[in-house]
Order: structure tokens, then C-alpha cells, then sequence
């Protein structure tokens, strides 16, 4: 064994219709030591009772309502593993996925990174995975993406395991990344240590409407809510890339291809809540072009699929740019003619 004890961080807020699916596979893990630590965090709906029923299998922390990045810190402040997943309440994990990380984990390990599989409210494969992985990258290589373009295909939160040793270096957390404690942990994790990939659904994403992170439906003033925690995360990791003598510039933010979809749904959309002022067609498509010589992840037909996509969006009237915008963000919304073409094309697996 490369690392002995695994903590399971497992922050709740009124998730009571899925919490116990995440405490079960939590509860099941196949590894030798396991500790599971649920932090519910002020909920007002029926989560504590759920919760309570796990009385001695789990170390269960009830608080006011501080929310995702002070539930994390007081769940990482109680754990007591060399290795740690912070498991969002409405995912859950593959018994295996201990094991996996350990198989790739050595010393210098900042996080080891998964795949996860994107399930419906009641847990059904919707046929869609993230992130892609059209590379497997090295530590070295993820590094080099995201000092050129400040991106690398990383799965959100559920979908890592981090070594305590680098967590440490960063918690407890604030807000100055914005208030998702998963973005603070996976912008740094290059900087800080190797970002090692396993490219394996281990992890089940549930999109049900009401995430975080994934999209159901089409929210114009999301993106450009969007744009700004990826800007406020970008200055974070600059900061933190500089403590540890790396150089980030300024406008790599810029040229990440994962980002500027959201700049060109949040400019087309919702012009006068852009947040980036200098923003506009000819500068997207500059800036389109730069990404497109910078490598970060992603394999020619995929990059050729976000500058058709792109395209298309900006020359679109917006009742046809907004069904495309749906289709790219949305994954279950997609007609299954168009998922297996993006298949067939090699652009999704």
C-alpha cells in the first residue's frame, strides 16, 4: 500500500433524498482503513435523521449552515487519513476506487484523478462521462497545460482522492477561489504536487436540476456567474503557483478551451452581465485561435468540435444558439442521433 488510511469527507446540505446512497458506497469501499465523516451543514429538511441512522459506522459533525468550503474545512480538520475524498452528498463511489489510487499513488502525489459517470436523479446512466480524458497526461504534462492556459481535464470534486500532505498546504480554506471548496483543491493540486489520472468511472455524478456544477436546463445568467469563479479561481492559482516559484502569466485564462465556452454562451446570451468587459466576437475568436496551438488535454477532433461549436453559437440567430448551448452543456438534453455522431466522430466516448 502506497498510502494506509483513506478519509471519506462527506459535506450535506438538504440532500436528505440522496445522502444515504453516498454514506453506503462510502461504507463500502474496499480498502483496509476507511474513515467516513459526514458534515451536515445546517439542513433543514430531513438529512440529520438520515444521517443519525449511520450512528457509529460514521463521525457525523452538525453545524449552522457555513456552506460547501466551511463544512470541508471542518470535515478535513476531523479527518485523520494520508489520503482523502471529499464526496459530494449526491454522488457516490465504486468500491474499487481505493484501490486504483493506490496502484498509481507514490510520494510526490498531490491528488489522483477519476472519471465519473453521469447518472439521473435515480441513478440511471445518462450515457455521458467526465471529464473525456482524449489523453491520459502525465503530472508533468497537466503542469505545462495549466501554466499556458490555466486548464486540464479534471473531474469536479467527488472525482479525486488528494494526499493529506498537500491539502495541508492549503487548509483551512476561504472564499477568495470563489465558494466551491472542490475548485481550490483541484486549481492548486499541479502546483503542489503530481495530478495523476486513472481513466476509470469510479465515481457517479448525479444530475437531478438543483447541482452545483451541472447543467439540466438553460440558465442565461449562470454562465456569466460562471466566468467569474473561473476568473476569482484562475487569481487563486497564480497566487499559490507563486509561493511555490512557478510563474503563471496573466492571460493564460485566456486560451483555456474548457472556459471559453462559457465566455461565448455567457456574451451571447447575456451581453450586459458579461463579466469580462474587453470581451467580444472578434476577441473570442482570437482567442479561440491561440487555444487551439496550446495543448490542454484534448485531442484534434475535440478541439475542432468547440471551434465549430463556438462558431456556430456566434454566427447563430439566439433561438438556434440557445438549443446549442443547451446541447453542449446540457448532456442529457442531446438528441441520441447527435450523441452517436460525437461517438463516432471520437469526440466523446
Amino acid at each position: 500500500m502506497n498510502f494506509r488510511k483513506l478519509s471519506v469527507v462527506i459535506p450535506n446540505y438538504n440532500y436528505e433524498s440522496y445522502i444515504a446512497d453516498a454514506i453506503e458506497s462510502a461504507l463500502s469501499i474496499d480498502w483496509p482503513d476507511v474513515e467516513v465523516i459526514v458534515v451536515d451543514d445546517g439542513s433543514t429538511d430531513n438529512s440529520r435523521a438520515v444521517i443519525e441512522r449511520y450512528r457509529g459506522r460514521v463521525q457525523s459533525i452538525f453545524q449552522e449552515n457555513k456552506g460547501q468550503v466551511g463544512a470541508c474545512n471542518a470535515g478535513f480538520a476531523a479527518s485523520t487519513g494520508d489520503a482523502v475524498l471529499f464526496l459530494d452528498s449526491d454522488d457516490f463511489v465504486e468500491p474499487s476506487v481505493a484501490r486504483e489510487a493506490d496502484a498509481v499513488w507514490t510520494d510526490d502525489t498531490s491528488k489522483v484523478q477519476f472519471q465519473m459517470r453521469c447518472v439521473s436523479g435515480d441513478g440511471e446512466p445518462l450515457g455521458s462521462y467526465l471529464p473525456q480524458y482524449h489523453v491520459v497526461p502525465s503530472a508533468q504534462e497537466v503542469r505545462a497545460w495549466v501554466t499556458t492556459t490555466s486548464a486540464y481535464p479534471t473531474p469536479p470534486g467527488s472525482g479525486n482522492i488528494y494526499s493529506r500532505r498537500y491539502l495541508e498546504k492549503i487548509f483551512p480554506l476561504d472564499h477568495s477561489g470563489g465558494r466551491a471548496a472542490d475548485s481550490c483543491c483541484i486549481a492548486a493540486a499541479p502546483f503542489m504536487g503530481d495530478v495523476l489520472t486513472v481513466p476509470k468511472a469510479l465515481v457517479s455524478y448525479r444530475i437531478h436540476g438543483k447541482n452545483d456544477g451541472a447543467f439540466s436546463e438553460l440558465d442565461v445568467q449562470r454562465f456569466s456567474r460562471e466566468v467569474t469563479r473561473a476568473s476569482l479561481l484562475y487569481e487563486y492559482a497564480r497566487k499559490t503557483a507563486s509561493k511555490v516559484g512557478i510563474q503563471v502569466p496573466s492571460d493564460s485564462i485566456r486560451y483555456s478551451l474548457t472556459l471559453l465556452p462559457y465566455r461565448v454562451a455567457s456574451l451571447k446570451l447575456a451581453p450586459s452581465m458579461h463579466p469580462w468587459s474587453d470581451d467580444s466576437v472578434l476577441r473570442l475568436l482570437k482567442d479561440l485561435l491561440v487555444g487551439l496551438r496550446r495543448p490542454q488535454g484534448l485531442n484534434g477532433k475535440a478541439c475542432m468540435a468547440v471551434a465549430a461549436w463556438s462558431v456556430a453559437v456566434l454566427a447563430s440567430p439566439r433561438r438556434v444558439a440557445e438549443k446549442l448551448i443547451l446541447w453542449r452543456f446540457a448532456a442529457g438534453s442531446r438528441p441520441k442521433v447527435l450523441m452517436k455522431a460525437l461517438r463516432l466522430a471520437g469526440v466523446i466516448r
